[in-house]
């Protein structure tokens, strides 16, 4: 046991004389769900002082559709489209009402940090833009967090549940890849470490701080992609060595299929992280990607519970991959458009050929969700969302016919059989199909 868990340990001890249960060392996790409302940041702290003898690392992201909300300010801000200051005002006028929900009369100091912050916000507006979009939404969209854990650490202490906030823009160390930074993991382990045993000696055991930002050398704040706060949780799991992560979520746990496209969902109780990295990677909303390589690395577990029940069982991720191949999992993907690049020439799709679609597609910023290739032809699957086909088309034409299919739907199979393919491909028609031991892959366009 290194230098800082001894350390925790022993103010844990320290804290805790009358109760010879060691404490243990949690990082939470609260999406925007969990505190879109005054309701929703008291049930927050309720969950909360269920965990009266443990250090409590707490990531918060942005309350309730505050993103989406500070996406349209930056557009507004960017383009000189709308009116960015109105949509400040509406913002601000948002959190205002949870604030006052949540602190009536006494509401007045944590009112005046936060127009301060809307304020800046409102001025920026009439500022010129830089030449890197990306780079002003990682400083716009980023405050969501900030004015979120404001309010929540501020509700906390007036509770008399002690607690200390810690500015994620100073100890999560990025690099300057604006909207998707990496990790220096090295000199975030330094500034985490540092901060979080300073606050743990105010005797302050709940930790607040942001989910999805971190900052660069120079001190610019980054962001670690949509729905990076789960990542955020991992950071700080991993380098403060913590006993297990809880991700707090809307629905019972890790469940076999998205209940909006699939009827009688089943709860996976217990999983293995390489099942978890799998379900991930093919585009399992419940967890974030990145979320699960640094907890398997150091074997933390990861609980999913619910913040609507937070008695329940919900999902631990953990090494064991014994009850892995238990429950078939559906993984569904809508509103699909395959793509298929061939030649003019009619020579072979080799080498050369890939890496020059491979260089437009990550220049483009369009991620594949399935990819394929024959002889004579590229294909691959995306959200339609993502990409511009005329775009995509006046780029190749020169080179290659273009083909495609919308609008389609993308299904993944993990621990498929005869009769989990049957289900899914009623009433379709199968238009790329890849299979392995374990997954099954279909584009299908309905019939």
């Amino acid at each position: 046991m290194g230098y800082f868990r001894r350390f925790i340990t022993k103010i844990s001890r320290k804290a805790e004389k009358v109760n010879k249960n060691q404490s243990m060392l949690r990082v939470f996790k609260f999406g925007g769900a969990s505190v879109k409302d005054a309701d929703a940041v008291r049930n927050v702290a309720d969950i909360l002082k269920r965990f009266p003898n443990d250090d409590l690392i707490v990531v918060i992201s942005a309350m309730g559709k505050t993103t989406n909300a500070l996406e349209a300010i930056l557009q507004a801000y960017w383009d000189k489209s709308g009116d960015c200051k109105k949509l400040v005002e509406n913002l601000k006028a948002f959190h205002r009402d949870i604030i006052t929900d949540l602190f009536g009369s006494s509401s007045e100091y944590i009112s005046t940090e936060l127009e301060i912050l809307f304020n800046e916000l409102a001025e920026k507006c009439t500022a010129e833009p830089s030449d890197n979009y990306h780079f002003e939404y990682d400083q716009i969209v980023s405050l969501g967090e900030v004015i979120s854990t404001k309010i929540v650490q501020a509700y906390l202490n007036s509770i008399e549940l002690s607690s200390s906030w810690l500015d994620a823009r100073k100890v999560i160390a990025t690099n300057d890849k604006w909207r998707e930074a990496r990790i220096e993991w090295d000199s975030t382990k330094g500034k985490v470490v540092t901060s979080v045993k300073n606050e743990l000696s105010k005797d302050n055991r709940i930790i607040i701080s942001q989910g999805f930002i971190g900052h660069t050398p120079e001190g610019f704040t980054t962001t670690l992609g949509r729905e990076g706060s789960d990542f955020s949780a991992a950071i700080f799991a991993y380098v403060l060595d913590a006993d297990e992560v809880t991700i707090w979520k809307d629905v019972p746990g890790m469940l076999n299929a998205d209940p909006k496209w699939f009827d009688n969902t089943i709860l996976l109780e217990k999983i293995s992280f390489r099942e978890a990295i799998e379900l991930a990677y093919f585009g399992a909303s419940v967890i974030h990607p990145r979320t699960l390589q640094p907890l398997k690395r150091k074997n933390i577990p990861l609980y999913i519970k619910s913040f609507v029940n937070p008695e329940s069982k919900g999902s631990v991720i953990q090494s064991s991959e014994e009850n892995d191949s238990k429950i078939p999992s559906f993984i569904f993907k809508m509103d699909q458009v395959l793509i298929s690049l061939s030649p003019i020439d009619f020579s072979f799709v080799v080498e050369e050929n890939l890496e020059e679609i491979f260089a437009y597609l990550n220049q483009e910023g369009i991620r594949m969700n399935i990819m394929q290739n024959s002889a004579v032809s590229f294909s691959f699957c995306c959200d339609k969302s993502v990409i511009d086909i005329d775009r995509l088309i006046t780029h190749f034409k020169e080179s290659y016919i273009v083909k495609y299919n919308e609008p389609l739907e993308l299904v993944t199979i993990r621990h498929y059989d005869d009769a989990t393919i049957k289900r899914v491909t009623t009433d379709k028609r199968v238009i790329l199909e890849q299979r392995t031991r374990e997954t099954a892959r279909l584009v299908m366009l309905n019939i």
